[in-house]
């Protein structure tokens, strides 16, 4: 009786430190993803699956065309970084200029489908300190840095993601 009693206690010890073990890794480190828009068509696709590194955002810096998890109000977006801080950034011709110079993005689904319409930037923008300007990859269809402004840097979440669903589309967002 004392042994059953022994190893019921030693098997809820162990299930109650493997519940706190993923607790601690999804609150502090890791993180899951289903993507609900298609602002990333074609690079990440509606109903796709990621797991997100949340600790690079304590110690790495985001790069220019790095694909970034920010936290947006109430809502995590997923979105690529096209400018840094100080930089200077113009939509031309449905074209991205970055400090007076074309940007080459192999990575759109549209080329030159990058319009200023009504976007509460006004253009050529210089990026404030500790931003980032940010854009979804399906031009046409991504509310961004066009629309809300330049990112905060505290509000990173996670630069680069894990794509693990669809199984045949497994790889690394940089």
């Amino acid at each position: 009786m004392l042994l059953k009693i022994k190893n019921f206690f030693n098997s809820t010890v162990e299930l109650l430190l493997a519940v706190l073990a993923a607790v601690l890794l999804t609150q502090f480190v890791f993180m899951h993803s289903t993507v609900p828009t298609g602002s990333m068509i074609p690079t990440i696709l509606i109903g796709d699956h990621l797991i997100l590194n949340k600790v690079s955002a304590y110690y790495k810096e985001p790069d220019r065309g790095d694909i970034v998890v920010f936290f947006n109000g109430q809502d995590n977006l997923i979105k690529r970084v096209i400018a840094l801080p100080g930089d200077e950034i113009d939509l031309i011709a449905g074209n991205v200029y970055l400090n007076g110079s074309l940007i080459d993005e192999p990575y759109l689904k549209d080329a030159h489908s990058t319009y200023p319409l009504n976007y509460r930037i006004t253009f050529p923008f210089v990026v404030p300190q500790d931003h980032y300007f940010v854009m979804g990859d399906n031009r046409l269809n991504s509310a961004d840095s066009r629309d809300f402004g330049p990112i905060y840097r505290g509000d990173l979440v996670s630069i680069g993601a894990f794509k693990f669903f669809p199984f045949d589309n497994i790889h690394m967002l940089k």
